[in-house]
């Protein structure tokens, strides 16, 4: 069973948080350009290098990218600026001199930061499904949906079947005494996966709750590690790798990568009343030298082929819906149907606050 390595990212390095937070912008949903390359263009006007900037989970198909290049004559240079924190760090820091054309892997997590910080040329594909445009969010109008998963507890269904033990189901189960000292999560301060399930609590449990909530939690046994491969490989029993916790914090796609040799179940769920949906995006970036090149790619990652390989390399689902699925995934990798969720600009407004708050409860 090997599951890849989903973002382990740094949220903000805490030295860059005031900086970021400053930084502000008008990106009006009114300027959203429409205009795609038109196909007729030629290799003429598109020949050329493409820089697409992404995190360091960004992968396709091999030749995915080739068939991109032989289809429109350019070619595409690829920049892994780490971790998701990080690329938006870096995108901020060098908004007056962009890394690249295109950017990929910012999510609805930190998407208001970069647009604030005018990281952006807004610009969408033409004849994107409504299923696309309906996970755009407010304020995020310029930027195009690419994937979406849901960050879930996970746990592992053998060790509680071995134990006698009836799995918990809800955040509220993980703080009765019966699940003392069984859940890993990770970071907020350190992790995309900790933060998003920072921000299902807030959505959870309100402004008045959460923050007691985790009180309560830290209470019953709670461990904390900085990144997600720690917590699944190091700490989770249902790994595979001498982990103990049989609860942890990981991605509702994850139990379609610890099916039986037979594929008839999975020795690990997902639990979907406790998930917060991400949704990871492609743009422009403002001040790029060859936009019609960085729509064309924007173009071609939002593309039925793009999106149908997504799931097989990235394990997250593609944004589009009408896109056919992995057989195995309907069955062990459902979404939530009523996932968790804070508006991109709650998020930008509170970033910091909810992070100093949650290290002040649950690390003292």
């Amino acid at each position: 069973m090997t599951i890849r390595t989903r973002r382990t990212a740094a949220i903000a390095a805490v030295g860059l948080l005031p900086l970021l937070a400053a930084c502000t912008g008008d990106d009006a949903p009114g300027e959203q350009q429409n205009t795609p390359v038109p196909a007729e263009s030629g290799e003429a006007e598109l020949s050329g290098t493409v820089t697409l900037v992404t995190h360091d989970s960004f992968a396709l198909s091999d030749g995915m990218l080739a068939s991109f290049e032989d289809e429109t004559g350019l070619t595409v240079e690829h920049v892994a600026a780490g971790d998701a924190g990080t690329l938006v760090n870096q995108l901020v820091l060098t908004a007056d001199s962009p890394l690249g054309d295109v950017v990929y892997g910012v999510d609805n997590t930190f998407a208001s930061r970069a647009v604030a910080a005018d990281v952006f040329e807004p610009y969408q594909p033409e004849g994107l499904d409504d299923s696309v445009t309906d996970l755009v969010g407010a304020g995020l109008e310029g930027l195009t949906p690419i994937d979406k998963g849901d960050v879930c507890l996970n746990v592992d269904t053998a060790w509680f079947e071995d134990q006698g033990v009836e799995p918990p189901s809800t955040f509220e189960d993980l703080t009765d005494p019966r699940y003392a000292d069984l859940t890993v999560v990770t970071n907020p301060a350190t992790s995309s996966p900790g933060f998003a399930m920072l921000l299902a609590t807030v959505d959870a449990f309100g402004e008045d709750g959460w923050e007691q909530y985790w009180a309560d939690l830290s209470a019953n046994g709670l461990k904390v590690t900085d990144g997600w491969s720690d917590a699944y490989y190091s700490d989770f029993s249902g790994a595979g790798e001498g982990g103990e916790r049989p609860v942890v914090l990981s991605y509702a796609t994850s139990p379609a990568f610890t099916v039986t040799e037979d594929g008839s179940e999975s020795t690990t769920a997902a639990l979907l009343d406790t998930c917060f949906r991400q949704v990871e995006y492609a743009g422009v970036l403002a001040g790029t030298d060859n936009p019609d090149r960085a729509r064309a790619l924007v173009d071609f990652l939002s593309s039925p082929e793009v999106q149908a390989d997504i799931p097989a390399n990235m394990y997250m689902y593609p944004a589009d819906s009408t896109v056919e699925l992995p057989a195995e995934w309907e069955q062990f990798a459902p979404l939530a149907e009523e996932p968790f969720d804070v508006a991109p600009g709650e998020i930008d407004a509170h970033r910091d606050e909810w992070i100093e708050q949650w290290t002040a409860t649950v690390v003292g």
